[in-house]
């Protein structure tokens, strides 16, 4: 399902990860449906990406991270036309992607969508059932940020670094 490139450090080039590209030693990327189930779809992936490049230990926090950022951009980044929430009649078509990276002590996870407006985090509220999404990346990777495709692509690739060691 996954696929054994680095299509995303390709259009975000060497200055854009807070870790050294050359440095990476294994990548994975799936792309992901417009839909709710991708959600899980994209926990299973890291998972069992995970589980290969012996960084198990390390699902939790990833998972979590994860499922944020491609819970976020569905809801904020793939827009009302675009997004199948069971109601559609066929297959849509698909910007949504979740990239895996691998260095020496370090794991990058990034999620592509056609928006470019810049992800931003809610005033938390406890009470609240939603908002806190980038509030937990923040709180659980070492580092996160985003940036605007450049050229012909449109969207963004909003990323969470952690460290392996």
């Amino acid at each position: 399902m996954g696929t054994e490139a680095t299509p995303l450090l390709d259009e975000l080039g060497l200055t854009f990860l807070p870790v050294d590209p050359r440095g990476v030693s294994a990548s994975a990327s799936v792309d992901l449906a417009p839909r709710p189930e991708s959600v899980r779809q994209a926990r299973e992936f890291t998972r069992r990406t995970l589980k290969s490049w012996s960084l198990a230990e390390h699902f939790d926090a990833v998972a979590l991270v994860v499922s944020e950022l491609v819970t976020n951009a569905l809801r904020h980044g793939m827009g009302r036309r675009t997004l199948d929430w069971g109601h559609g009649t066929g297959p849509m078509r698909t910007d949504l992607e979740l990239e895996l990276l691998c260095g020496d002590s370090w794991l990058v996870c990034a999620v592509r969508d056609p928006s470019e407006s810049a992800p931003r985090p809610a005033l938390a509220d406890s009470g609240a059932e939603g908002g806190r999404g980038l509030h937990l990346v923040d709180s659980f990777s070492d580092d996160w940020g985003w940036r605007r495709l450049t050229g012909d692509a449109r969207g963004k690739i909003v990323w969470a670094r952690f460290g392996t060691d």
